[in-house]
């Protein structure tokens, strides 16, 4: 027997034992929907879920996590939570409750690596920013969850995508950690066309709640919140913007006053109360905590003046590079990065289907901060020359 015949019989294994081993209601790897075939993946040895992860682990976009700052931006402190450890996290805390309630943990650590790859350079405020800018060109609302499986689908590989599966994209786009939710419940029968058309009418409507497609996207989605709700209260302390004693005397009793604390207890409540249900949620009692600790965080830290001093400096610098490359891609600029260091190589697919103004944007929000503020120094300072 051949060694990639060999290989592929143990995951056929693995595949058919996910079905006794994990709960009924788990997605199972051999369920899982890829827009095209992919006979790398129909032949090889690694089940389908993690194939995803690794495609995801192994994009350009992932790498670029590394300088994504997560709330606090444009601070030197090596201890602030970057994008990349919060995606850790996520992955971690949601991995630990899939296990817990036999989900499918391959499809939970795609999800959860993947969920902010869309995320612009300095937080959500980069995000609002960018959407202004975007909005102002006539091209919509800019949402870092859509932007997410836009890269991946579209972007990445200069155009060709990772042709991920539909279980792994849908989780991305539902992932909204910011909204409450005491429980979520899976819409489980979507389609590629359900997601084409969840993007649109999300991108028409920020506000509108999209519920994951499997359990292991509503756990992710649950993680996401778990995962920063006290970590920012932790940095936020380090910065001196609040002290422990100011997190609500109810949000202490319940959940406790410390990152960990408040992790542990989230997570030991989401499972309690979600075993064998074809659901997961939150008690009553940790839900209401939760829901308010989320307004302390969104009042104290979020809203703090002193995080947004340099607000305005950002969104001034956005407003300069998007103009200025919008008028690079007009004038067909070459010599401008964004042909270098964006579409040198891209598919003609993307480049007949993309406006100069969605270029702009998937550029821009591609960058890591540092190489913002690089963009910015590079393109908007005035250069000294000397001689004649």
């Amino acid at each position: 027997m051949k060694d990639n015949e060999f290989l592929f019989n143990i995951r056929k294994k693995l595949d058919d034992n996910e079905e006794s081993r994990l709960s009924p209601m788990a997605s199972l790897s051999r369920y899982a929907i890829r827009r095209t075939e992919d006979e790398e993946i129909v032949r090889g040895h690694r089940q389908s879920f993690s194939v995803d992860a690794d495609r995801i682990l192994h994009s350009l976009a992932y790498s670029r996590y590394i300088d994504k700052t997560q709330v606090f931006y444009l601070i030197k402190n090596d201890h602030i939570t970057h994008r990349v450890l919060h995606v850790q996290l996520v992955s971690k805390i949601a991995r630990t409750v899939g296990r817990l309630l036999r989900f499918n943990e391959d499809l939970i650590e795609a999800i959860a690596l993947g969920h902010d790859i869309g995320h612009t350079p300095f937080g959500h405020d980069g995000e609002r920013i960018l959407s202004d800018l975007c909005e102002a060109h006539g091209i919509g609302k800019f949402l870092h969850n859509i932007q997410s499986v836009r890269f991946l689908q579209e972007i990445e590989r200069k155009g060709k995508g990772w042709n991920l599966t539909l279980q792994v994209l849908d989780g991305i786009l539902t992932h909204d950690g910011e909204l409450h939710s005491q429980a979520l419940e899976p819409q489980r029968d979507k389609d590629f066309d359900t997601l084409d058309d969840e993007m649109k009418r999300k991108g028409d409507d920020a506000s509108l709640d999209l519920w994951p497609m499997t359990l292991e996207g509503c756990v992710v989605r649950m993680s996401d919140t778990i995962s920063y709700v006290g970590r920012d209260i932790e940095d936020a302390i380090r910065l001196g913007l609040t002290e422990r004693g100011d997190i609500p005397e109810v949000c202490r009793e319940i959940l406790g006053d410390t990152n960990g604390t408040i992790v542990y207890n989230l997570v030991e409540d989401l499972v309690g109360n979600s075993l064998d249900r074809a659901y997961v949620c939150f008690s009553d009692k940790v839900g209401d905590a939760l829901k308010r600790l989320k307004g302390f965080n969104e009042e104290r830290i979020y809203r703090n003046q002193k995080v947004k001093k340099q607000t305005g400096k950002v969104k001034l610098m956005f407003q300069l590079l998007f103009e200025k490359y919008l008028n690079d891609i007009e004038t067909e600029n070459q010599a401008s990065d964004i042909f270098s260091g964006f579409l040198d190589g891209m598919s003609s697919e993307y480049r007949e289907k993309t406006p100069p103004v969605g270029i702009v944007r998937d550029f821009v929000a591609g960058m890591t901060d540092e190489y913002f503020l690089d963009q910015c120094q590079e393109n908007l300072m005035p250069r000294i020359t000397t001689g004649f």
